[in-house]
């Protein structure tokens, strides 16, 4: 997924456009207990709590592509009957109406989400009918033919409100406040399966971190049994080996200088493009050999 595709489906988190059909999610403690759950059809909430879910799904599906949001790609064996993927396909399928499905899916999530404090699992079921698009990028929405149907979690921090005083309108006084547990914005989620080209695309998803240093690998690979990508660090620590392996004792600093100058041309190229640029191996040596390293 890239930039422009995302926010199509972050746009849906509104009163006006919205698609989802049922909510489900469970609070969970210190000690990995859930606590309580909820099941609904979206649209029976109040509208301000409507509200504030809208934000916490809008912030599951922001951020920087290639550092807060990570598509992950299902590897063969994942497709499988007994796969990662086939099993999240049957969790979509059903709706979230299984409750069998979704004490297990629960249950999958709190054995691989290393936190060590309150936390709640938010989990929907959306569909949405893909407006085609003309020549202009005018949207049709009377014109759709596919509909793209998908699951957004999103695992938000539970913490206690600092305390303090506050003013009592009711006694007209000043007292100590009541001291509440806050859901805060989510620091991890995910959505499947992907939306790749205005359509659905089974063999991917799109991962989100709050922390791009955090990525709760072992989620990634117990859940979603997907390979974990290298964080931001992770690829500039490659690269700097990379560099390091490449030019040996020649690495001086007119040749830094230059590399750098081409990365800087490079970005400046491809700053249109919907996707952050990527380099592959080959095109990392061409620019090593441009930039005068040998």
């Amino acid at each position: 997924m890239n930039k422009k595709e995302t926010l199509e489906i972050r746009k849906q988190f509104t009163n006006e456009n919205c698609a989802i059909t049922r909510i489900c999610g469970c609070y969970v403690d210190a000690e990995k207990q859930i606590r309580t759950e909820l099941k609904e059809a979206f649209l029976s909430l109040p509208e301000e709590e409507a509200f504030k879910y809208y934000e916490i799904f809008k912030k599951t599906l922001s951020g920087t592509h290639g550092r807060n949001l990570l598509n992950l790609e299902f590897p063969l064996d994942q497709e499988m009957p007994d796969g990662a993927q086939a099993w999240l396909l049957k969790l979509r399928n059903s709706r979230l109406t299984d409750d069998a499905l979704l004490d297990e899916f629960y249950e999958k999530i709190i054995q691989s989400y290393l936190y060590g404090e309150n936390y709640y699992i938010i989990l929907i079921h959306a569909a949405y009918d893909i407006p085609k698009k003309t020549e202009d990028n005018i949207e049709l929405f009377d014109a759709s033919e596919d509909t793209y149907e998908y699951l957004l979690c999103s695992i938000c921090p539970v913490k206690l409100s600092k305390g303090g005083l506050c003013y009592n309108a009711q006694k007209n006084s000043i007292e100590d406040r009541t001291r509440d547990w806050l859901v805060e914005m989510p620091d991890t989620g995910f959505l499947f399966p992907a939306f790749s080209d205005r359509n659905t695309d089974l063999h991917s998803m799109l991962y989100y971190t709050k922390n791009p240093e955090k990525i709760q690998s072992l989620l990634i690979e117990d859940v979603f049994g997907c390979r974990t990508p290298l964080t931001a660090k992770g690829q500039k620590e490659t690269f700097d080996e990379l560099l390091s392996e490449t030019l040996g004792e020649s690495c001086d600093y007119d040749t830094v200088v230059c590399i750098h100058e081409n990365l800087n041309e490079l970005i400046e190229e491809k700053k249109d493009l919907p996707e952050p640029p990527t380099l592959s191996k080959p095109e990392v040596k061409k620019l090593l050999e441009q930039s005068g390293a040998t």
